[in-house]
């Protein structure tokens, strides 16, 4: 069957003047199918099922408890669900496929009186790959220039960039980071999320879970929403983080203005306040002065007219609560 298959393919590939070669059969990196996990009553996944795009940033966003380091750990082999798949690349993932995967999963643990050169030679030894690319991956962490410097006068953020430079070693396409930036002050942060940033420029698929909305909309390109263990929702992050234009009117005879709004047919919805009328757009979408227009037109006089968006935190507030 899977030889007549091939001989149809190769043929229907001739007729039209293509080869295998120059066709690319595109597979998502990871695929979540009906994730569950159990702990005894305690449910902390709940059949969850979303995708993970090739080179993307993908953040599993949620409050704390909401499931996120237990799906990581289940994508790891680090834990066992109770039900449901995890696939990479379209396959059943084996222990050499996750090899081939960086990992940030805890708060680095390295040897406080060792430089962050031996560090890093240790943890290679301990991987089976990755030791000539030592002075590579601390050059891409920033870090090369204290190579020789022991752990213990690092600072929070330069810790969290070395074992981020282990996670490197064996130069993987998929990188999993557990909350990145936990307990960095805001310059360690913003050092994470640049280096982030750079690691996405070299085509790898990165997947962070993180609390931080902030840290999810700085970074992201896809999110997935948890909260107790049920997904909420997964997508671009333009897409699932939307937010609206919200365009604030107001008349002396409301009830006219109204009348008249009902039939501008612009907008995508209405909520009618005491003293206003808020008129909701698309982002970026809302124009005051074809509204002011369209009233004065048709007899109105606004005596309020204001521009207002509904922020990302609303947006996740909603989703959540």
């Amino acid at each position: 069957m899977v030889l007549f298959a091939a001989v149809i393919i190769s043929f229907l590939l001739h007729c039209f003047g293509l080869s295998f070669h120059k066709i690319i059969f595109y597979v998502n990196v990871l695929s979540i199918q009906n994730l569950s996990k159990n702990y005894g009553v305690i449910q902390a996944l709940r059949n969850v099922s979303f995708e993970v795009p090739e080179g993307s940033v993908f953040g599993i966003l949620g409050p704390n408890g909401s499931g996120k380091t237990t799906l990581l750990g289940i994508v790891l082999d680090i834990l066992k669900a109770t039900s449901g798949q995890v696939f990479f690349n379209g396959q059943i993932p084996t222990y050499e496929m996750r090899k081939h995967i960086g990992t940030l999963l805890e708060t680095p643990n390295f040897y406080h009186y060792l430089s962050a050169e031996r560090n890093l030679a240790i943890a290679a030894e301990i991987k089976g790959k990755g030791k000539e690319h030592i002075d590579t991956v601390l050059q891409q962490v920033n870090l090369y220039e204290r190579k020789k410097s022991s752990f213990s006068t690092y600072s929070l953020g330069m810790k969290q960039r070395l074992a981020i430079a282990s996670a490197l070693l064996g130069n993987p396409d998929v990188l999993i980071f557990d909350e990145p930036t936990n307990g960095l002050d805001p310059v360690g942060i913003a050092e994470i999320r640049d280096l982030i940033r750079r690691l996405a420029a070299t085509g790898r698929t990165i997947i962070m879970a993180s609390h931080l909305l902030d840290e999810v909309e700085k970074v992201c390109t896809h999110v997935a929403i948890l909260k107790n263990g049920n997904l909420l929702t997964a997508g671009a992050v333009d897409d699932v983080l939307q937010t609206e234009d919200i365009a604030e009117v107001g008349a002396i005879d409301m009830q006219a203005l109204a009348y008249t709004l009902q039939s501008m047919n612009s907008y995508s919805s209405m909520i009618k306040n005491e003293n206003v009328i808020q008129l909701k757009y698309p982002t970026g979408t809302a124009n005051l002065e074809a509204i002011n227009q369209y009233c004065f037109n048709h007899g109105i006089v606004l005596n309020h007219l204001q521009l207002k968006k509904k922020s990302l935190e609303t947006k996740f507030l909603e989703l959540t609560n």
